[in-house]
């Protein structure tokens, strides 16, 4: 089993900048990938970024050139570095991971991240 805990979620200003925190444990070996997703309220959940054991990031299109996916390793931990905020970027984020060959089988509680104009 895998367990995640998001932190770093927060108020911010349009323009200004959050990281937030996916913290693993448990059966860290047989973690895969971690994605980011969102959701807002009245949405359907979406994928805005994901990374692999090997390395691999991808992105979805409405944060490329904004958003920073990473990890560190020692600490069992992924990022997601949000820059340039925009009002429409506010919602619960979740990290979820994924086994080898698996799908995103595992799910943190969630952060709110909220964006004032």
């Amino acid at each position: 089993q895998v367990q995640l805990v998001e932190s770093g979620g927060g108020l911010v200003q349009t323009g200004g900048s959050l990281r937030l925190s996916c913290a693993a444990s448990g059966s860290i070996f047989s973690i895969n990938e971690v994605g980011w997703y969102r959701q807002a309220p009245g949405k359907q959940r979406e994928l805005v970024a994901t990374i692999s054991r090997y390395d691999r990031k991808n992105y979805a299109d409405f944060v490329k050139g904004r958003f920073t996916i990473s990890r560190d390793n020692a600490k069992n931990t992924v990022y997601l570095q949000m820059n340039s905020l925009k009002p429409e970027d506010a919602a619960v984020y979740y990290c979820a991971a994924a086994p080898r060959n698996g799908n995103y089988d595992y799910w943190g509680q969630g952060t709110q991240v909220t964006v004032s104009s």
